[in-house]
C-alpha cells in the first residue's frame, strides 16, 4: 500500500535577535532568568516592519525543496499551517505558491493554531494516500506573532517570536507516516487567541483604542493540560502500531512550554533528550516550532533511515495533533 515520508527539510527565522535582556530593560525587572530557567528561552527572533509572514515562509520553502532534491515545478500541492497569515483573506498559501512559481500545484492554508503544523502533515499524507495524482506535497508551519504582541503584558510579549519551517512530504512504497490522532478541548476555544478581525468582532476603531487586536489570554488555560494529553495521545498512537514508547527516537513536541515537554518525557520513562528544543534560541514560535525543530534536528544530522519519529503539537482552540512516521531518510 502506497505511503508517505518526509525527504526534505528547511527553516528560517528573521535575522533580528531579541534577548532576555531586552525585556529585562523595558520592563525594569529580572525577567530573562525566569525566561532562560522555566521556559528555557534565552533568545528569540522578530521579523521587521515590513517583513510579512510570507517573507519568512519563502527561504524556509526553498530550503526544503532543496533538501529533497526537487523544484517547485514538481509540487502538487502546497499547504501552510498559519494562525497569522499575510491576509484574513486570501490564504497565504496562494502568495506562496505564485512567489514560488509552483505553477502545478494547489494550495490552502490550515489554522488549528499550533497544531496545524502536524495536522497539515497528516492531511498531506491522506492526499497521497488517497490521490495518486498527489506525489509531491510542500507543507510549512510558519508564525509571525511579533505583529501582534501586547506590550502592556510582558509575559506575551517576552515568549512570542517568528520564525518558518518546512517539509516536503514525497509518495513512498516503503514505511511512512504510520499514525495520527486529533482532540480538541473545545471550552478553551475563548482562552487564547486574537479575537477582532472576524465576523465576530470586526476591527473598529475601539477595538484598536482597547488592544482587542492583539494576542490575548482572557483566561488561564490549566498549566497541566499539555502533560496530560500528549502523554495519553502518544499510548494511542503506539498501541496501534503496537510499539512501546522506547521504541520512540526522536519527539518534536509544541514548544511554548518546556516543562510540559519534560513532564510528558517523565511519564514515558524516557530520558528528556528524546525530544528536540529550539525554543533556547528561537523563543515560541508557535505553528512553525514542529517545523522549525524538525529542520534543526535534521541540519544536525541526528535522524537515521527508519527512526520512529512522534509529532505532538497543541494549539489555542484547544487543539491537538498526535503523528507518528519512520523516518524516510538519514540526514
Amino acid at each position: 500500500m502506497k505511503s508517505s515520508t518526509i525527504v526534505g527539510t528547511g527553516m528560517f527565522a528573521p535575522e533580528r535577535v531579541i534577548s532576555n535582556t531586552y525585556f529585562d530593560e523595558l520592563y525594569k525587572k529580572d525577567i530573562g532568568r525566569f525566561l532562560k530557567e522555566q521556559r528555557n528561552i534565552s533568545e528569540r527572533r522578530w521579523m521587521k516592519e515590513d517583513q510579512r509572514t510570507s517573507d519568512l515562509i519563502i527561504p524556509a520553502a526553498l530550503q526544503a525543496l532543496r533538501s529533497a532534491n526537487i523544484t517547485a515545478l514538481d509540487l502538487d500541492l502546497i499547504i501552510v499551517a498559519t494562525d497569522t497569515p499575510d491576509y484574513l483573506s486570501p490564504s497565504t498559501a496562494s502568495v506562496i505558491t505564485y512567489l514560488l512559481g509552483a505553477d502545478n500545484a494547489g494550495s490552502f492554508d490550515v489554522n488549528s493554531a499550533c497544531a496545524g503544523f502536524v495536522t497539515a502533515c497528516d492531511m498531506a499524507h491522506k492526499y497521497i494516500v488517497a490521490d495518486q495524482k498527489y506525489k509531491n506535497v510542500l507543507v510549512i508551519g510558519a508564525y509571525g506573532m511579533s505583529k501582534y504582541l501586547n506590550f502592556d503584558d510582558y509575559k506575551i510579549a517576552s515568549l512570542f517570536a517568528d520564525g518558518a519551517g518546512a517539509v516536503v512530504i514525497q509518495a513512498t512504497e516503503e514505511e511512512g507516516f504510520l499514525e495520527s490522532q486529533m482532540f480538541t478541548e473545545g471550552q478553551y476555544h475563548d482562552y487564547m487567541g486574537i479575537y477582532a478581525g472576524g465576523t465576530a468582532k470586526p476591527v473598529s476603531h475601539q477595538v484598536i483604542e482597547h488592544k482587542e487586536h492583539l494576542l490575548s489570554f482572557p483566561k488561564k488555560i490549566p498549566p497541566e493540560t499539555n502533560g496530560i494529553h500528549w502523554p495519553k495521545l502518544t499510548h494511542a498512537l503506539l498501541d496501534r502500531i503496537k510499539k512501546h514508547p522506547e521504541d520512540i527516537k526522536h519527539f518534536f513536541i509544541t514548544q511554548f512550554n518546556v516543562q510540559s515537554i519534560y513532564e510528558t518525557l517523565d511519564k514515558l520513562n524516557l530520558s528528556r533528550d528524546r525530544a528536540h528544543y529550539i525554543m533556547d534560541r528561537y523563543g515560541y514560535t508557535g505553528s512553525a516550532s514542529i517545523a522549525m525543530a524538525i529542520a534543526d534536528a535534521a541540519q544536525m544530522g541526528k535522524m537515521k533511515k527508519g527512526d520512529l519519529v512522534f509529532m505532538l503539537g497543541s494549539g489555542g482552540g484547544m487543539s491537538m495533533t498526535a503523528l507518528a512516521l519512520t523516518w524516510g531518510y538519514d540526514t
